[in-house]
């Protein structure tokens, strides 16, 4: 039986990919700070184990480490968002909070557990579409998640050799908890089991960039060819 560790499990995306990959069979180990919703997503499946895990600690880290076994795929998927509404007023104890918790605590992850993938194995990182521009109030999110597109890209380069595939996850708007709280329109908004299955396909291709919905991100590439100036203007509407 093949295995994944899954961070971010216990909502969204996360909690999707957990049960997409255990219906495949897979003995999938599912991350989160949340024992309920973990207990209640391994309900009626023998093959999802809860692993309680603080991400930004090293030490819950280690304290989880100790029941995982080899894996096949390891996919770092949790996160926040919060954002900055007054630039002036830059609030660097939201923005510390962001980066620590969306790229500090991948560091963490991938000191304990990188070691556990196998060769010919897989590692996966949830980036998202705010990677691409820069967007009104994300200076937060939009750099720990810029931090993370560059930090698999350069992980695809060192690990290539030792046979570990690295791919990069960049969502557009996905219907979760988390996006719930949005006040803003989200186009071509998709569901969790929606996005789950972008990213399985994407990972059994070996695909280094997962990118999904493709026409969002296909206008977000071609707008970041614009001058900056004209997207700053854009971007000053939407804000």
């Amino acid at each position: 039986m093949k295995s994944i560790l899954i961070t971010g499990a216990s909502s969204g995306i996360g909690e999707a990919l957990a049960t997409h990959y255990a219906d495949k069979g897979y003995q999938v180990f599912a991350g989160g700070r949340n024992i309920q919703r973990l207990n209640k997503l391994s309900a009626g499946y023998d093959n999802i184990t809860p692993l309680v895990c603080d991400v930004t600690s090293k030490q819950s880290i280690r304290e989880a480490s100790l029941s995982l076994p080899p894996l096949d795929v390891l996919i770092l998927n949790a996160g926040d968002c919060e954002y900055i509404d007054d630039a002036k007023d830059f609030d660097g104890d939201l923005f510390a909070r962001i980066i620590t918790t969306n790229l500090i605590s991948v560091g963490y992850c991938l000191q304990a557990w990188l070691k556990l993938i196998k060769s010919g194995g897989k590692l996966a990182l949830t980036s998202s579409s705010a990677a691409f521009l820069p967007l009104p109030r994300a200076e937060a999110y939009g750099a720990s998640k810029a931090g993370l597109s560059y930090l698999a890209k350069t992980l695809s380069i060192d690990l290539k050799a030792h046979n570990i595939h690295v791919s990069v996850i960049h969502p557009g708007f996905v219907d979760t908890p988390l996006t719930q709280k949005n006040t803003f329109v989200m186009p071509q908004i998709v569901t969790a089991e929606r996005a789950a299955s972008y990213i399985a396909s994407g990972l059994d291709n070996n695909k280094m960039e997962i990118n999904f919905p493709r026409y969002f991100i296909w206008i977000m590439k071609i707008i970041r060819l614009l001058p900056f100036s004209l997207w700053q203007k854009i971007a000053l509407r939407m804000s």
